[in-house]
């Protein structure tokens, strides 16, 4: 095996030798505290400490000398451009074609600069995972997440290429002005992009070396991560994809957020029609949740084993749940309501939607699959309120009952019984990793391709585990593993939550409150708006689809603009403040109740909820243990349980407020959700420093 160190000195620029990480130190150190901590002469704190000032300075050298090299090259462009145009008025083409070979060789220098970012990042990426497995700690993460974003750490610069990307651009325009490429067109603008491709190959290379180490932040990206899709530690082999079986998850997303919702707008009728209190809507909606805390569970478990099982059963569940809620109306009971939305909450399969996108999809496209599963979800729940609207039928057929009570029983049965033939018919269920790892190795030819392409934000979180082999490093020997345990994933929900951080304990926290507030909002609505507006399930409906609707637009602008102008922590506390106003706004503190005030609160709390929701969740998949990437107990189920719980007391409490009579109901659920707010926001500012 070829030794990374030494690889390091022998492709390194000799002139650079002292800018380069100088990682025999580092490694030579890590070796030195692992016999100091069994010696007893240093503790895991003093270590850590230590340990993280020698990185920061080996990076902020490497990154002050990256900088000053950009310079020069900026510096030699510009002196070219001048000469350029000089050349341009009186062409001589004997120094045109010298000044085509000085902009070539500005290239070569160019590309010289990115590799030496390269090797410096492969350098950071391998004593981390060295330290890692040294030490049976993970410190990569904990590294990591106090840096991404931090005003005074460098390590974001080894991977930003603003200038880069700058510099780049002047040459390949300078090399297409010397070609004369314009032909008939007034600039080199107006022309098509693919008249614009450079024969040289330095600038082939140049733009290699860029992809390689960076990939834009986009609203695309944003909204994946609002998924909470963790990207998989290995590469997907293609032979698992299959876009039908994406469909099909993607459709189970959407068709399960409009079983959730489309109950809302009728809840507190069909309640009062069964004999009940119009607030016992909230035990109505929230029973499926209740449900859902459990099934989350075993269906991220199920997942491990099968995809395509799951979703049967997840289907044929719902059709029953559906039908018993319809039913219970000419069956005049409660009980069997319940018991239908309890069977609805346990067909949750939004475990298993996250886990084949996370599990199934190709790299390249994983991205858009995450941003499809945010915006069936959105869609869903803006469709299931808008849905019940439609429903304003009323007849007999046969003994049974027809109304917009029962409506959305019937219409979501039918849905997933066509939904469960479709899956039936259609769904491929993936090679398992065991075959996988049986094909020929040539098929696996492809990965270190994939490793090489790191994300923006998270460059050395995401690619630390996939090139642990690359290059051959001896740091990979089996002598130098540290305990298995630390890299396995969790294994129970206790176990997971030891995984946790306090800054990521906030953020659920801070999740548990806006689906709380959200839940609140959502779910009384109804009752509300009939007690003070006198509102009929129209409106209701419509007033319900349009704050659906907002989701998507709302990510729009976070993810394109405002999370490219300020942090996410700037933002996270901004809309926690925002949430608390539209919480103030909501209470009736006078006689009268008006309807601007409701729907203008009701608007900013959950529009700034959503743009909570997004930067939170946005958070978590970047500074979330690895180990809680994959394995049944993972961060997308530690998340949907907070939602989920979050959503049960929220309609426990509707009901329990509704014993004090609906004059009471607005104001007495609205304290729980101020408190909570209150507390997320003090927590937020006690853990503000370390939420990167």
């Amino acid at each position: 095996m070829v030794n990374f160190g030494k690889k390091l000195m022998a492709n390194q620029v000799q002139e650079w030798e002292k800018y380069y990480i100088n990682y025999k130190l580092m490694k030579k150190q890590v070796k030195q505290y692992v016999q100091q901590m069994e010696e007893g002469a240093k503790d895991r704190r003093r270590v850590l400490k230590e340990f993280s000032r020698m990185l920061d300075d080996q990076i902020e050298k490497t990154v002050l000398f990256f900088l000053e090299q950009q310079g020069i090259i900026a510096h030699r462009i510009q002196e070219l451009g001048e000469e350029r145009t000089i050349l341009l008025e009186h062409p001589e083409i004997s120094k045109l074609s010298n000044l085509r070979e000085a902009y070539i060789e500005v290239g070569h220098d160019l590309l010289k600069l990115l590799r030496f970012v390269d090797m410096n990042a492969t350098g950071i990426r391998k004593i981390l995972k060295k330290f890692d497995k040294r030490f049976g700690y993970k410190f990569t993460d904990y590294y990591l997440s106090t840096r991404s974003n931090h005003p005074y750490s460098q390590i974001q610069q080894v991977f930003k290429h603003v200038g880069i990307a700058a510099v780049v651009g002047a040459l390949s325009r300078n090399l297409v002005e010397l070609q004369e490429h314009q032909g008939s067109y007034l600039s080199l603008y107006d022309q098509p992009s693919t008249a614009m491709v450079v024969q040289d190959p330095v600038i082939i290379l140049i733009q290699a070396s860029v992809e390689k180490l960076t990939r834009s932040t986009n609203f695309l990206k944003f909204l994946g991560q609002h998924a909470l899709i963790q990207e998989a530690e290995e590469h997907v082999d293609e032979r698992r994809y299959h876009f039908v079986s994406l469909l099909l998850n993607l459709v189970n997303t959407f068709l399960y957020m409009v079983n959730t919702y489309i109950i809302v707008p009728t809840a507190d009728d069909y309640s009062m029609s069964l004999g009940a209190a119009a607030t016992v809507c909230g035990i109505i909606i929230g029973s499926m949740a209740v449900a859902q805390v459990f099934s989350s569970v075993y269906f991220s478990a199920w997942s491990n084993k099968s995809y395509f099982r799951p979703l049967v059963f997840s289907s044929i569940v719902l059709f029953l749940g559906n039908v018993l809620y319809a039913l219970a109306y000419d069956l005049d009971s409660l009980t069997i309501l319940l018991i239908g939305r309890l069977m609805c909450g346990m067909g949750s399969a939004r475990a298993v939607n996250r886990r084949y996108i996370s599990d199934c999809v190709p790299n390249e496209i994983r991205m858009q699959a995450s941003a499809g599963f945010v915006s069936a979800s959105a869609l869903g729940m803006a469709c299931g309120p808008a849905l019940a609207g439609l429903l304003q039928i009323n007849f007999k057929l046969y003994w049974l009952t027809i109304n917009q009570d029962t409506l959305p029983g019937w219409v979501m049965a039918f849905a997933w019984l066509a939904y469960l033939i479709w899956l039936w018919i259609s769904f491929k269920e993936p090679v398992r990793d065991t075959e996988v790892k049986n094909s020929s190795p040539d098929d696996a030819r492809h990965v270190d391709a994939e490793a090489l392409e790191s994300g923006l934000n998270q460059p050395l979180l995401k690619d630390s585990e996939q090139k642990q082999n690359v290059d051959g490093d001896e740091e990979c020997n089996a002598s130098e593993d540290g305990p298995k345990e630390s890299h396995k994933p969790a294994t129970s929900m206790a176990s997971a939550y030891r995984l946790l951080t306090p800054s990521v304990k906030v953020q659920l926290l801070i999740y548990f409150m806006l689906k709380y507030a959200m839940e609140i909002l959502l779910s009384e609505s109804s009752v509300v708006t009939s007690y003070y507006f006198k509102w009929s399930t129209g409106p209701v409906a419509i007033f319900l689809a349009v704050l659906g609707l907002t989701v998507l637009p709302v990510n729009a602008v976070v993810g394109t603009y405002i999370s490219n102008m300020f942090e996410d922590r700037k933002i996270l506390l901004g809309s926690e403040i925002l949430v608390l106003l539209g919480i103030l706004l909501s209470f009736k503190v006078t006689s009268t109740y008006t309807v601007p005030q409701y729907v203008s609160s009701a608007l900013i709390t959950f529009v700034a909820a959503e743009v909570l929701e997004g930067v939170n969740l946005n958070l978590l998949s970047q500074v979330m243990s690895s180990r809680l990437a994959r394995g049944t107990y993972n961060g997308g189920l530690l998340s949907t349980e907070a939602g989920t719980l979050a959503r049960v007391v929220a309609d426990g409490t509707i009901t329990l407020a509704g014993y004090l009579g609906e004059s009471r109901l607005l104001n007495v659920t609205l304290l729980p959700s101020l408190l909570i707010c209150v507390g997320s926001i003090i927590a937020t500012l006690l853990t503000y420093n370390t939420m990167y």
